[in-house]
């Protein structure tokens, strides 16, 4: 779930009351709202906060603030080695991100990373020599997700489906060889019944406040400055999904809710009976 910064202490309240246990924040970029991040950690020590951040915006003063609360995980965006998050995300980022992982390390926080896995840089974003690097640098959680095509014309970059089964093997084979935390998005599905969005493991709140299935289904007929939580997961748009989930299985597109995305945006006009 992606927590909405600004929402009231109201809101806070009712969401551990609805048995919320990991809040996801993301952005945009998390840091920004440094403070706030800060104020939901310290009111709700029950609550794990995983951060997507770019990870530009961590210095010593902000790692020392985040140690005080071990329920916030920074997750720092890496492409894979140097050429790779440099090419997407700037010459020298690479360097500057190292930088924020030795600041990070030093000030005794749990931290990861998290990489867009595409067609392009799977080889080498889970060769051993990638993570023994990430690992001397302080990360102990490695996020594995897996692109999805949402900008048009990128489909080229989409997991082959036997890139899709040999990540899943991957993972595991890192996970005995390496004392680290590997998670996978969208991850294995299949093998629970399908997709795990619109409330049936995690929804997604957008940055005004609309409950989506997921990131990658943006469509909502419920917004939380208008209604309760509770209320919003009963809505008859989340529930057909939650219904549905066995046919939203892993598909060729990376997200099964993305692909599928003309029959969610149908729910959300025309609820089937």
């Amino acid at each position: 779930m992606e927590q909405k910064l600004h929402i009231t202490r109201k809101k806070r309240q009712e969401y551990a009351r609805n048995w919320v246990s990991v809040v996801v924040i993301a952005g945009g970029e998390p840091l920004l709202r440094k403070d706030e991040i800060l104020s939901l950690a310290r009111s709700f020590p029950q609550i794990l906060f995983p951060l997507f951040t770019n990870g530009l915006l961590i210095d010593n003063d902000t790692a020392q603030k985040i140690a005080i609360y071990r329920n916030i995980v920074p997750l720092i965006s890496f492409e894979g080695f140097r050429p790779d998050t440099d090419s997407r995300r700037g010459n020298g980022v690479y360097d500057q991100l190292l930088s924020s992982c030795s600041v990070l390390q030093k000030n005794g926080i749990f931290f990861g990373c998290s990489v867009t896995v595409t067609r392009v840089n799977m080889a080498r974003v889970t060769d051993g020599r990638f993570i023994r690097g990430m690992m001397e640098a302080g990360v102990r959680v490695f996020t594995f997700v897996e692109y999805v095509p949402i900008e048009p014309g990128t489909e080229d970059l989409v997991l082959t489906r036997d890139q899709q089964k040999a990540l899943h093997s991957c993972m595991s084979a890192l996970e005995k060889q390496f004392p680290a935390l590997f998670i996978g998005f969208p991850g294995d599905e299949e093998q629970f019944g399908g997709c795990f969005a619109a409330g049936r493991g995690f929804i997604h709140i957008s940055s005004s406040g609309n409950v989506e299935p997921c990131p990658a289904a943006p469509f909502s007929d419920a917004n939380l400055t208008s209604v309760s939580l509770k209320e919003a997961l009963q809505s008859s748009f989340l529930d057909n999904i939650r219904q549905h989930h066995d046919l939203l299985t892993e598909t060729n597109g990376g997200c099964a809710l993305w692909t599928n995305r003309e029959w969610v945006q149908m729910l959300v006009t025309k609820p089937e009976e």
